[in-house]
């Protein structure tokens, strides 16, 4: 009777070509890696944060927190911060604002939209403003308007340029009017600072939007942004439902601005304090650039 298997041949564990057993998937946590949303390349976060929060791959410019931002552009342990303590309340009594508020503070770790103070950049003593996009998208309440008037009236007096990040959704609608007047406010102080003489700077990140592209954010002296940033006033599905047509290809992108002639120019953020400390240079008094 013949064996079922008879000429199989017999398995030798010394034999380097048995069958290998498969190591099970390697689990990564979730905050040790991010998906890019242009390339779709998973990239981590620890590298990210070392090539300025931008993909190695497309170039994409991931959103940065205000303190990222001010650790990459000011002098290392030259920023000193205004108006810290400054906090916003439901002056209007909205609906679940004060809820609001205290979400994006923990959220944000900042008390409101934006964070004041006076640096240097590339040795230059400068006035800068950096929008926070994580405590409420950046939008501008009263507490905004007022620190970044008292930031613009404190280098007016001392004669320094102002350096500005925006970042915003606009005005905040949950403080009504008194949001909106912020724009006259703050343009206001602007003028003051320009009467004088002084430089402002600004960079528009993405986005920067609403009450905040139709004030300071559009009024520097020099207008830079960063690389696909999204600019406008009303976002684009917005207008293309009111004025019922299909926008043109990249409309209200910043290379879109660029060559309608409203930037000066767009930058990287790998190079921009460079870029930031040349122009401080050249618009200091009988400053050279080389």
């Amino acid at each position: 009777m013949i064996r079922k298997g008879i000429f199989k041949k017999p398995k030798n564990e010394l034999e380097g070509n048995r069958r290998l057993k498969q190591n099970p998937a390697v689990n990564i946590p979730d905050e040790m890696c991010v998906a890019c949303p242009n390339c779709k390349k998973t990239l981590f976060t620890s590298e990210l944060a070392e090539h300025y929060n931008v993909c190695n791959c497309c170039e994409y410019h991931f959103r940065m927190n205000a303190r990222q931002r001010i650790d990459k552009i000011a002098d290392k342990d030259t920023f000193m911060e205004n108006d810290a303590d400054m906090i916003s309340h439901n002056i209007i009594d909205f609906p679940n604002y004060d809820k609001k508020l205290n979400s994006s503070r923990l959220e944000s770790a900042e008390n409101d939209a934006v964070v004041c103070g006076f640096c240097t950049i590339g040795g230059y003593s400068t006035a800068l403003f950096v929008m926070e996009p994580y405590f409420m998208m950046g939008s501008m309440g009263t507490v905004v308007g007022e620190k970044l008037t008292r930031l613009f009236e404190e280098a007016t007096r001392r004669n320094l340029p102002v350096v500005g990040f925006t970042v915003s959704g606009g005005a905040r609608m949950q403080e009504g009017i008194l949001s909106l007047m912020q724009m006259a406010k703050v343009s206001g102080a602007v003028k003051n600072h320009s009467d004088r003489g002084n430089l402002y700077l600004t960079v528009l990140t993405d986005p920067t939007t609403g009450g905040v592209t139709a004030s300071f954010a559009m009024l520097g002296d020099i207008i830079i942004a960063e690389p696909q940033a999204l600019i406008g006033f009303a976002g684009p599905r917005v207008i293309e439902q009111t004025i019922r047509q299909k926008l043109p290809m990249g409309f209200q992108r910043a290379e879109f601005l660029l060559e309608k002639g409203f930037l000066d120019e767009i930058v990287h953020r790998k190079v921009q304090k460079a870029y930031i400390a040349k122009l401080l240079r050249l618009h200091s008094k009988g400053g050279e650039v080389s």
